[in-house]
C-alpha cells in the first residue's frame, strides 16, 4: 500500500491494523481500515480545495511578480528585493501546493490498493487473515481435532466444505463438479454451485415455500446482550427442531422485534418438512433464503408487528446465514426497519446488506464453517467481524461433530467479551444493539414451527443416507 505523510510531521501514518482485545481480533467497524480509508478520502478532498486555492494564490503572486518586473533595475532596497521576495513567496506557494497535490495522490492510490486487494478477495483469490502461515496452524488443528480451520475453508476448500455441510458423500460431490467441469463452468463459488446442483444434479436441494404457524406466546425475561441473545438461541434449538421465535421488548417508549433463528438441524432425508436442514444451507447460500424470509415476514406479523417497526435478526451457523439475508431482501426491508443482525458461525461473507444496517459476525479460528463460502466479510464502518483465536481442544468423548470450535457455547462466551471490550468498533457496534432493544428486561416471546411444503419423496431420496459429518452440522 502506498505511504505518505507530509514533511516534518514525523514519519508515517498508516492506517491501524486490525485490533486484538485479549482473544479477540476485530475487523470493520469505526476502527476498520475501509472506514479509515472513508476518512482520509474526505480529508483528502479538503486538501484538494486547498490545493486549489494554493494555485489560485500562485496565479495572483505570478501576477504581482509581472507586474514588478520594470521596477528590477531600481535600487536594491525597492526594486530587485521586492522581485527576490515576491518571488521566493510564489515558490513557497508552488511547494506547499504540489506537496498537498502529492499526500492527496498517495492517499487516493492507497485506496486503490485496497480496492484491488478486495476485488480479489471477492473473486477467491487471496491471502487468508493470517496469511500462508496458517499451514502449521492447519496441521495442528488437525491432528488435535480433526477438523479444519476457517482460514483453511476459505482458501482451500470451499467445494469440499459444500460437501460436509449438505450431507453428500464424496462419490455424489465428484459427479457433480464432474458435470460442472464437463459444462465448461468454474465450481468455486458457492452459491452459483448451489442453485445449480439444485437444478440439476441433486433436486433435495431445491428450496420449497414456507409457513410459520404460531404455537406458544409467553411473557419472558429477556437478556438482550449478545451473549444473552445467544443463550436465548441454544435454548430455542434444544426444545425442538424447525422452530424460530419472534420476541417482543420495549425500548424508550416503543415496540421492537427481535427474530431468533437456530442452526441446521440435521433431516433424514435432507429435504424433508424442516426449512432448517441441510437443503436448507442451499436456500441460504444460493437463494438468499427467499421462502424462510417470506416465513419471518409472516411470523413477524403474527407476533403484533407493524410495518416500520424496527427489528434485530439473530441468527447460528445456517441460521445466521438466513438472518443476513434479511438484510438484503427488498420485501422484507420495505416492511420492517432492520437495524441490526448478530451471526455467529455462519458464511455470510458474500450477503450484502443495504445500506444502514450494523451487523457484527462472531467467528473461531478453528470453525471452519464461516469460511465454507470462500468469502471473508467485508471490512465496512457497520460490519464488525470478531475472530475468536483461544484455542479449543477435542475433549475425550467428543463426536467429531464440525469439530469443538463450531460450539455455540464457544461463541456465548465470545460474545460476553464483546460486551466487556473498551474496542470502539464493538463499543460503537454493539451501542447500536442496545439503541435498538434496550438494556433487557420483561418481553413477550412468540414460537412459531416452520414447515417446509411437502413434496413427494423420490428413491433417490429415499434411499439417501447422510454421510460424514454433516449429521451433526450446526449442533
Amino acid at each position: 500500500m502506498a505511504e505518505a505523510t507530509p514533511s516534518g510531521s514525523g514519519g508515517q501514518l498508516p492506517p491501524l491494523e486490525p485490533a486484538t482485545d485479549g482473544s479477540m481480533r476485530i475487523r470493520g467497524g469505526v476502527g476498520g481500515i475501509s472506514f479509515q480509508l472513508e476518512e482520509l478520502m474526505a480529508g483528502v478532498a479538503e486538501l484538494d480545495g486547498m490545493a486549489d486555492e494554493l494555485a489560485a494564490v500562485e496565479i495572483g503572486v505570478r501576477r504581482i511578480w509581472e507586474e514588478l518586473c520594470p521596477y528590477e533595475n531600481d535600487p536594491r532596497t525597492s526594486g530587485t528585493a521586492a522581485l527576490i521576495a515576491v518571488g521566493e513567496g510564489g515558490q513557497a506557494v508552488r511547494a506547499v501546493r504540489e506537496e498537498l497535490q502529492h499526500l492527496s495522490s498517495q492517499v487516493r492510490a492507497s485506496r486503490r490498493d485496497y480496492e484491488t486487494a478486495e476485488s480479489l478477495a471477492a473473486a477467491g483469490v487471496r491471502m487468508p487473515d493470517d496469511g500462508w502461515g496458517f499451514l502449521p496452524a492447519l496441521y495442528l488443528d488437525l491432528k488435535t481435532t480433526f477438523v479444519p480451520s476457517r482460514d483453511a475453508a476459505e482458501a482451500l476448500a470451499a467445494p469440499l466444505s459444500l460437501a460436509l455441510m449438505i450431507g453428500i458423500s464424496p462419490a455424489e460431490l465428484a459427479r457433480a463438479l464432474a458435470a460442472e467441469v464437463a459444462a465448461g463452468r468454474g465450481f468455486l463459488a458457492i452459491g452459483p454451485l448451489m442453485r445449480r446442483l439444485a437444478e440439476g444434479t441433486l433436486p433435495f436441494l431445491k428450496p420449497r415455500p414456507v409457513t410459520a404457524v404460531e404455537e406458544l406466546t409467553r411473557d419472558v425475561v429477556v437478556d438482550t446482550s449478545p451473549a444473552g441473545l445467544l443463550a436465548r438461541l441454544r435454548e430455542l434449538d434444544a426444545e425442538g427442531h424447525g422452530k424460530i421465535e419472534v420476541v417482543q421488548v420495549e425500548a424508550d417508549g416503543r415496540k421492537a422485534y427481535i427474530v431468533i433463528i437456530p442452526g441446521t438441524q440435521p433431516g433424514d432425508p435432507a429435504g424433508g418438512s424442516n426449512p432448517l436442514d441441510e437443503a436448507g444451507i442451499a436456500e441460504a447460500l444460493g437463494y438468499g433464503s427467499e421462502y424462510l424470509n417470506a416465513a419471518v415476514l409472516s411470523a413477524l406479523h403474527q407476533a403484533g408487528a407493524v410495518k416500520g417497526d424496527q427489528v434485530v435478526a439473530v441468527g447460528y451457523s445456517q441460521g445466521g446465514a438466513h438472518a443476513m439475508n434479511l438484510s438484503s431482501d427488498k420485501a422484507f426491508l420495505a416492511e420492517f426497519d432492520l437495524k441490526y443482525v448478530l451471526t455467529a458461525g455462519s458464511p455470510v461473507g458474500a450477503i450484502s446488506p443495504a445500506p444502514g444496517i450494523t451487523s457484527l459476525h462472531l467467528e473461531h479460528r478453528q470453525d471452519w464453517v464461516p469460511g465454507s463460502d470462500g468469502t471473508p466479510n467485508p471490512d465496512t464502518r457497520e460490519r464488525v467481524t470478531v475472530t475468536l483465536t483461544d484455542r479449543v481442544f477435542r475433549p475425550p468423548g467428543f463426536d467429531l461433530n464440525l469439530g469443538p470450535g463450531h460450539n455455540i457455547g464457544n461463541y456465548e462466551e465470545g460474545a460476553k467479551a464483546v460486551s466487556a471490550s473498551k474496542d470502539p468498533s464493538l463499543v460503537a457496534n454493539t451501542a447500536v444493539l442496545a439503541g435498538v432493544v434496550g438494556a433487557g428486561g420483561a418481553g413477550t416471546a412468540t414460537r412459531f414451527a416452520v414447515n417446509r411444503e411437502p413434496k413427494a419423496p423420490t428413491a433417490r431420496q429415499q434411499d439417501r443416507p447422510l454421510q460424514g459429518a454433516a449429521r451433526w452440522v450446526g449442533r
